[in-house]
């Protein structure tokens, strides 16, 4: 038997196998994938932080797999109506989500929230961006020091501005108030945007916030940076002190992951890797997120997992000690 009549043999035994159901998901997969275009749920609305790393990373992700990279915005409920619609999605690795650091923590929060070690499969920790404490331009305290003194003279008049009960800018606080042994007033706000324009306008004192929302405003001058939560200091504000050079241990960044729905062959979770941190190595891709305050990681699914895992158990703490609750 000649070898090209070899490999029709084994192309048309695989083509009985598929129609039949009896060809494992994984040799299946190995065959062809991705087969059609890859969808990437931003569970977000668009213009936000998560929909700026995908929209980076698209062309060079595209490019890898060798099929269109489609980014679907599926806002809402802090990002759980988007992950649940990937957890319910077929796991053949055509339907993708990429999540925010809130993806720790809606499960603690939303009854609608798929369970994160469950009903999805992580997949890598594409970045992290540092959140930095700004306040308006108008308050007087300028340093963190500043800030804990004054709070503590003025009990409960210090206002910052959140993105709702356990979003980001709120459980950030939360954990400097519990550091600093302070207590400030919460004013939530319907997403960051809206909060940057409170701060912009001030309507409030101070907000914990990732880099790239605020770093333009810094930079224009409209917003003062009190404090980094970032373990080392920034590159673009080399002068701003961290927390943790007051408060040792504190450190609050924000992320951004890659995840499929659980049951995903796992040649495929290995495929959408590899060609995930490749497009995060990319020299333009790593620049373009630098820029704007975003750091590399492209962990393995191992280790973005761990990594949720102790963000969950950390803020669902958090959650449970202030009874936070979503209305």
């Amino acid at each position: 038997m000649t070898r090209s009549m070899t490999k029709r043999l084994m192309m048309a035994v695989a083509i009985i196998l598929i129609g039949s159901g009896s060809m494992p998901d994984q040799a299946v997969a190995q065959q062809g994938y991705p087969a059609k275009a890859v969808r990437v749920v931003v569970p977000f609305p668009a213009g936000g932080t998560t929909d700026l790393v995908a929209r980076t990373v698209q062309a060079k992700f595209a490019e890898g797999l060798g099929r269109p990279v489609l980014i679907e915005n599926r806002g809402g409920a802090g990002g759980s109506i988007g992950a649940a619609e990937v957890a319910r999605a077929t796991p053949d690795g055509h339907t993708l989500l990429m999540v925010f650091d809130t993806h720790a923590v809606n499960h603690h929060l939303y009854m609608q929230a798929p369970d994160p070690f469950t009903a999805l499969e992580h997949i890598t920790l594409m970045c992290t961006s540092p959140s930095i404490l700004v306040a308006r331009t108008g308050f007087a305290p300028r340093t963190l020091v500043d800030l804990v003194d004054y709070a503590k003279a003025h009990p409960a008049r210090v206002t910052y501005g959140s993105a709702g009960s356990g979003s980001s800018p709120h459980l950030g606080v939360l954990l400097l108030e519990r550091a600093a042994l302070i207590s400030m007033i919460q004013v939530p706000y319907k997403g960051g945007g809206p909060l940057v324009q409170a701060l912009l306008g001030n309507q409030i004192d101070v907000g914990f916030l990732p880099a790239p929302i605020v770093l333009s405003h810094i930079k224009s001058g409209k917003l003062t940076p009190v404090a980094s939560g970032a373990r080392k200091r920034i590159p673009q504000l080399v002068d701003v002190p961290t927390v943790s050079e007051t408060f040792a241990g504190f450190e609050q960044t924000t992320w951004f992951g890659l995840l499929a729905p659980a049951g995903t062959p796992k040649d495929v979770i290995a495929r959408v890797h590899r060609d995930m941190t490749s497009a995060l190595a990319d020299r333009e891709v790593r620049e373009r997120l630098a820029e704007v305050g975003f750091e590399v990681v492209a962990s393995s699914p191992e280790e973005f997992l761990r990594f949720v895992r102790a963000e969950s158990d950390k803020l669902g703490k958090l959650i449970r000690d202030h009874k936070i609750v979503v209305e």
